[in-house]
Order: C-alpha cells, then structure tokens, then sequence
C-alpha cells in the first residue's frame, strides 16, 4: 500500500487574500504556503538593534527600513517573503493599493537560526536575487557572532564577505552606512 498526500495549490492572488486575513504570517512560493516559525530571544535581539540603528540612520533622509511585518514580492519567480529586515530608498513601490508588499528593496537582511539557515543563504537568496532593485543582502547568525554581505557588483554578480569579529564595523555599501558589528549584537548572548 502506497500513502500519498495531496498539496494545496493556491495562486498568488489566493494567498494575498488568505494572508490578509490571517492571524499570522506565511510565505508563499510557486503555490505553496508555508508557516512562519516562531523565532529565539538572540533573534529578536538582534532583528530588533539592526531596525533600530537603520531607523534612526534614515529617519527623515529618504530611505525607509521596514521590520519583518513587510512583505517582500519577487515578481519573477512568485516568492512572497517578509525578509527580518528591507530597505527601500526613494520611491517605494507595492504591489497593489494595500501597500503591504514591497517591490523595491535595496538592501535585505535576514537574521538566521538553525531552522532557516540553509533556506536564507541558499534558495531564498537565489530568489531574492531576481529582484532588480536589490543592491545588497545580509545574512546575521543568531547562534553565533557571524555576518555575512552580499554585495551585488556591476557585472550582475554577487561578492560575499564575512566577519566573526565584534569589533569589527561593516559597511551597508548600497546606503553608504557602517554599522558596528557591537551594535547588531548588543545585549546578545550566546
């Protein structure tokens, strides 16, 4: 006897309006809904200071972070995601007049966990690389003091570059900001 099991098939405008109306949060790829995990006290922390130190970077000078609470939309391959940090600067563009799902990003950053860090640095990355306006992608360990960037370069190509050292300062290249390692970490323990 052979088990099988039958997955849900939605199209993007059936999770929008599913998602909506939920009362938490799932990522949506190629008709599949997927759950949000919960998250740790490290990751909080941590999704917490880098929203912070961005906010009062920014506040009032053109470019706008957003929290975990904004969808991110990858037109071309249908990922609906909410990154644990984005940027956009200049004009925001939504998907439609709700304005909960952003285009536009110039700057990702998703704080990993053990459950999540293979998807964030590998498939998630990949789709998220689709999007045009994408200049820049984080990735921060919450097990241990760990960064990793991802720089878009002119030719199309991604340059990676990592630190495990809290002293260092690590420059969001695409907002021409440094962002001292210390502060991303403040209050963490491992």
């Amino acid at each position: 006897m052979i088990s099988t099991s039958q997955k849900n098939i939605y199209t993007e405008q059936q999770y929008l309006e599913l998602e909506r109306k939920a009362e938490y949060k799932s990522e949506f790829f190629q008709g599949e809904i997927f759950a949000m995990a919960g998250t740790s006290n490290a990751h909080n922390i941590i999704t917490g200071n880098i929203y912070a130190f961005l906010h009062n970077r920014f506040k009032g000078k053109g470019c706008q972070p957003y929290s975990s609470d904004m969808r991110v939309h990858t037109p071309i391959n249908s990922l609906y995601a909410y990154p644990d940090i984005s940027v956009v600067c200049g004009e925001k563009k939504f998907l439609d007049d709700v304005f909960d799902t952003l285009l536009n990003p110039v700057f990702i950053c998703e704080v990993l966990s053990k459950s999540t860090a293979d998807y964030d640095t590998g498939g998630k990355f990949m789709r998220y690389r689709s999007i045009e306006s994408l200049k820049e992608y984080w990735v921060v360990s919450s097990l241990e003091y760990r960064l990793q960037k991802f720089v878009k370069q002119p030719n199309g190509n991604w340059l990676l570059s990592e630190t495990i050292n809290l002293a260092d300062t690590v420059e969001i290249e695409c907002l021409s900001t440094e962002v001292p390692l210390k502060e991303i970490y403040f209050e963490v323990e491992f």
